[in-house]
């Protein structure tokens, strides 16, 4: 029987599917019985030095260490932080009886490291006379740590560092570079993880718990599915470096078996995704896509109202308020008297003038996409009656089904390209958008009109925007820091 020394497990959600039993949960522990410590490329990176004496290893934990510590920091160490650093080698290295064991207090200085407010927080140096209000140009050492955190979601590697330290990353040059090398590599996937699941409210659906009365054809591959579709799609436009208002128009997506079933596309077999490109206007793109429209869903039924919301405040970056409070819930069709058709309650809803100032702008962008049920399926009806997927807006507007709504989009990209811009500038800076950033972002957006709209040039533009590469003294002096691949 395996003893593990930690346990991990995943989902929250309720996965006993009409009472019939189901795992609860897996433990994976290990590895057990070992004597030796063993061999790996993490333990290689970290024992930088191997002492072949008793006087040896000192001097080689003080190497070990600060060169951990530099890592972590990202930035040079001084003295004392390395000697404190010592002090919890020396006192792990003492603490068996038999014999020093240098191990263990290469293990204590570890701990002592990832315990440290340098590690756990990005604190970006502000310049001791800087008055408050006053912005200020960032140190190339916080503009790598930025740099680094924007595209890998993980600390500098020693090139940008060593960049930083030598005074060479304030070139315009250098930092153009730096930055196509890392959208080169493989890292810059975690903009996928990092930045497209916030974004796109894809992290939502591990949460979401499906009526299965109602749609029995969920589980858990179908979820893992659409999460993995919107994942691949956005990363294959990241990779080919294309015009983001393709996230909208691109006729192509990725499905495997299990999706494929779920959008009625034949011959597709096995779990793994393929590129599949798509002639019927339905699928392809952000909007044809399951996760995105079942995020955007209530649990046994759609919502023209949660994916208007959606696409005016994700994709066209103008945001309803709030609604007003005590607002009565939509009634169920046929509930007292009510209509069974959608649209004729919504109508209904929309007769109090408080709440047809927002609607008469949401409402009409989510029923473009009523063709999809609420795990994005296609229907041609719902409720007994045929889905009607004209929309008007209150300019006059008129467009119908998701065809329309691409070509709404497409026609309005510079709203759109603005929107991306503006989501993707603050989780490049790590704080909310002011109204300050705002000239910036339409500079942003006009600069990479010249060049498609392509990812690099929207991305190189935040990079080379003040908003980037200046602080403001008094605001975000602390910065909590994406440390999802610190480790690694």
């Amino acid at each position: 029987v395996l003893q593990p020394p930690q346990i991990g497990f995943a989902r929250t959600t309720n996965e006993y599917y009409h009472g019939n039993p189901a795992v609860e949960f897996v433990m994976i522990g290990g590895p057990s019985g070992t004597i030796s410590h063993g061999d790996s490329p993490t333990r290689r990176r970290i024992f930088v030095c191997t002492p072949n004496a008793p006087a040896a290893e000192e001097p080689c934990a003080r190497k070990i260490l600060s060169s951990l510590a530099v890592r972590a920091y990202r930035r040079p160490v001084t003295n004392d932080e390395v000697n404190t650093l010592l002090e919890f080698y020396r006192s792990g290295a003492a603490e068996k009886d038999a014999e020093k064991d240098f191990d263990l207090g290469i293990q204590r200085g570890l701990e002592r490291i990832l315990a440290a407010p340098a590690f756990l927080f990005r604190v970006e140096a502000v310049p001791p006379n800087a008055r408050p209000g006053e912005p200020y140009r960032l140190s190339d050492l916080d503009v790598a740590s930025r740099l680094s955190f924007f595209l890998w979601s993980s600390i500098p590697d020693d090139e940008l560092r060593n960049l930083a330290v030598s005074g060479q990353l304030k070139e315009p040059k250098v930092l153009e570079q730096q930055v196509r090398r890392m959208l080169r590599d493989e890292r810059s996937e975690a903009l996928v993880d990092g930045f497209a699941d916030r974004w796109l409210g894809i992290s939502k659906l591990a949460g979401i718990v499906p009526d299965t009365d109602i749609y029995r054809e969920f589980d858990e591959g179908l979820r893992d599915a659409m999460a993995k579709e919107t994942q691949l799609f956005v990363a294959s436009q990241l990779k080919e470096d294309r015009s983001v208002v393709e996230l909208v128009t691109a006729n192509y997506s990725y499905v495997n078996e299990r999706l494929a079933k779920h959008y009625g596309i034949p011959d597709i077999y096995g779990p793994r995704f393929r590129r599949v490109e798509f002639t019927d206007g339905v699928r392809g793109g952000l909007l044809g896509q399951a996760g995105i429209l079942a995020v955007t869903s209530y649990p046994n039924r759609t919502s023209v109202t949660l994916r208007g919301r959606w696409l005016l405040a994700n994709l066209l970056g103008a945001p309803p308020p709030p609604p007003p409070p005590d607002v009565p819930a939509l009634k169920d069709p046929g509930q007292d008297g009510q209509p069974r058709s959608l649209r004729k309650r919504m109508e209904l809803h929309r007769q109090s003038a408080v709440c047809a100032s927002c609607h008469q702008r949401m409402d009409p962008l989510g029923f473009s996409l009523e063709n999809f049920d609420a795990l994005g399926k296609w229907r041609t009806e719902s409720d007994g009656a045929p889905i009607d997927a004209a929309a008007s807006l209150p300019d006059g507007t008129r467009f119908e089904g998701i065809t329309g709504l691409r070509h709404l989009i497409d026609t309005h990209r510079e709203d759109f390209v603005r929107t991306v811009t503006e989501k993707l500038l603050a989780y490049a800076i790590g704080r909310g958008i002011e109204s300050s950033d705002y000239p910036f972002i339409r500079k942003i957006s006009r600069d990479a009109a010249s060049q498609d709209y392509r990812w690099s040039a929207i991305i190189w533009g935040i990079v080379n925007s003040p908003a980037f590469r200046m602080g403001v003294s008094g605001s975000e002096g602390v910065l909590a820091a994406r440390n999802e691949g610190v480790h690694k």
